[in-house]
């Protein structure tokens, strides 16, 4: 690329007709900087009026253009009369060449490039395209109500389309021009419709003054109309989707379009569609709806895009804050019961020796309460608080969950990052590990769907500060769920004393008129260690707000 980029867009949208100039309009209310590059080749330039747009019939369909320049120009939005040379995919965005040697850089990019009519080859015929030779009734249809109206065929849907122009007038001729003659069923609908059928091929149209008179037939035969309807071959302007990684698929009609989904969104990522490029029958109002719902799609794909970098921007800041302080509170994972291996087991160090005695400390499977509580849920972003050698990271990522798994013992984290690596590819990468005290280094706030602390072993003489930056951790909507072993199983001269730790109902206590409690229960173990602890202490809350 000689010439450097002179200007970065969330959004460089392709074509400057209503589904393209909407989609822009609706980015640049959402504050988005997008660029619309407009060819000046709009599908309706040769027609003098527009129809079937509310508030907006019979208008021309320049003025509907030069309205919405302005209305997108007015919240920000750029247009340039311009060519688009290529478009290619540089990085996580796009680079676009533009007529002049300008270029653009984009993070998305929007194709709206409409479609071109490929009539057939009657001379004449395309001189009056939009005009008096036409394709839609219902764009047309009234302005030659009771006129004579050839339909000529180009293919098995031009009987439907002279039943069609039929409710428009009762003067209507399918013109066969060497075709496939109809079948006995569609002669007798033609024939009960009054409609004329002609077999000769057409020569070419006819034209008096500046109006057109008929066609000509090979025969020498004149047939009087005054307009001619035609089933043109619509075909998607797709020339820079084939760089982009996309091909057009075969329309039913017999043309060609870019496949996308309903909210105009591609195989390829980042590259979206409106208007005529995809659906090739939308009329002018439904090419301005589909652009008005892509841009908006577009902005929350910008958004889900940027709240993700936002997440691992603040997992990143956590991680790198929570290397760089010496950590003092015990956090544990149970697979087998609560960590209680001492009450003086509460440095980083101690529980790194712990975890070292021994190739696996716990079971590695998931806590039953979690999983009781979490299986069928929606998956979004988890915290898994204390999350030892990983068993219930791993199977939230397998659910389909993004897991932060944070543990004060670096061996812990290293064992959970190794099991993880031995399941599918996209379990692994579900997971960031992080080595953190959270007794002192508060996770990021409103950033986790569901916070999980199954046996949390935090001393109650930390204050309630740590307790409350997990509640503040979880997003609106989001979960809670604190499990502690029954401290009634603790027999009195164990070593642990259960009394100094918090407990599901000293989390309760913190909980205000935003959290709705969902489950407050004592209830029995059924997974491992139910034989020493028989029965768990459930807190579970949600967010209001």
């Amino acid at each position: 690329m000689e010439n450097e980029v002179l200007t970065r867009y969330d959004v460089v949208v392709v074509g400057g007709g209503a589904a393209g100039l909407n989609a822009a309009l609706m980015l640049g209310r959402a504050r988005r900087s997008v660029l619309v590059v407009d060819g000046g080749e709009p599908r309706n330039a040769p027609a003098a009026h527009m129809h079937g747009f509310l508030s907006r019939d019979g208008a021309a369909p320049a003025e509907l253009l030069a309205a919405g320049r302005g209305e997108v120009e007015s919240y920000g939005g750029e247009i340039v009369a311009a060519q688009v040379i290529s478009a290619r995919r540089e990085g996580s965005g796009f680079v676009v060449e533009l007529s002049g040697g300008r270029w653009a850089g984009a993070r998305r990019l929007l194709l709206a490039t409409g479609l071109r009519d490929e009539l057939p080859g009657v001379p004449g015929l395309a001189e009056r395209w939009g005009r008096d030779v036409l394709h839609c009734p219902y764009c047309h249809g009234w302005e030659f109500r009771d006129e004579a109206i050839g339909v000529l065929a180009t293919g098995p849907m031009s009987v439907h389309q002279a039943l069609l122009f039929r409710q428009w007038s009762e003067r209507i001729t399918l013109l066969l021009n060497g075709s496939e003659p109809p079948s006995e069923e569609e002669s007798e609908k033609l024939a009960a419709r009054g409609i004329e059928v002609v077999a000769d091929p057409v020569e070419r149209v006819e034209v008096a003054g500046d109006e057109l008179a008929g066609v000509r037939l090979q025969s020498g035969r004149v047939v009087g109309l005054r307009a001619v309807a035609v089933a043109s071959r619509m075909v998607a302007r797709t020339e820079l989707a084939a760089g982009l990684g996309l091909e057009p698929a075969p329309h039913p009609s017999g043309g060609e379009y870019l496949p996308a989904d309903e909210n105009g969104r591609t195989a390829a990522h980042g590259v979206w569609v409106a208007g005529n490029t995809t659906d090739l029958r939308a009329t002018v109002v439904a090419a301005a709806a589909a652009g008005a719902n892509t841009g908006a799609m577009l902005n929350m794909d910008l958004i889900e895009e940027e709240t993700g970098r936002a997440v691992a921007a603040a997992r990143d800041a956590f991680s790198a804050a929570a290397e760089s302080r010496t950590c003092e509170v015990a956090m544990g994972d149970s697979r087998h019961g609560m960590n209680h291996g001492g009450g003086d087991r509460t440095s980083a160090a101690e529980w790194d020796e712990r975890y070292g005695e021994q190739d696996r400390l716990f079971s590695g499977n998931p806590n039953d309460v979690l999983v009781a509580e979490v299986t069928g849920v929606q998956p979004g972003q988890a915290l898994d608080v204390g999350c030892g050698e990983g068993g219930d990271a791993i199977w939230l990522a397998a659910q389909g969950w993004k897991v932060t798994a944070t543990d004060i013992s670096r061996v812990a984290v290293e064992r959970g990052a190794a099991a993880a690596a031995e399941h599918a590819p996209d379990v692994a990468a579900g997971i960031a590990w992080v080595r953190a005290d959270l007794g002192s280094e508060h996770p990021p706030t409103s950033s986790f769907d569901l916070v999980t602390a199954q046996y949390f072993a935090l001393k109650k003489e930390r204050g309630e500060q740590p307790v409350r930056a997990l509640l503040e951790a979880v997003a609106p909507g989001g979960v809670l769920l604190f499990v502690g072993h029954d401290p009634a199983a603790f027999p009195p001269d164990a070593e642990f004393d259960p009394d100094e730790y918090v407990q599901p109902t000293d989390v309760a206590k913190l909980l205000d008129d935003d959290w709705a409690v969902e489950t407050d229960e004592t209830r029995p173990r059924t997974g491992p260690g139910k034989e020493d602890h028989p029965h768990d202490v459930v807190l579970k809350a949600r967010r209001l707000r």
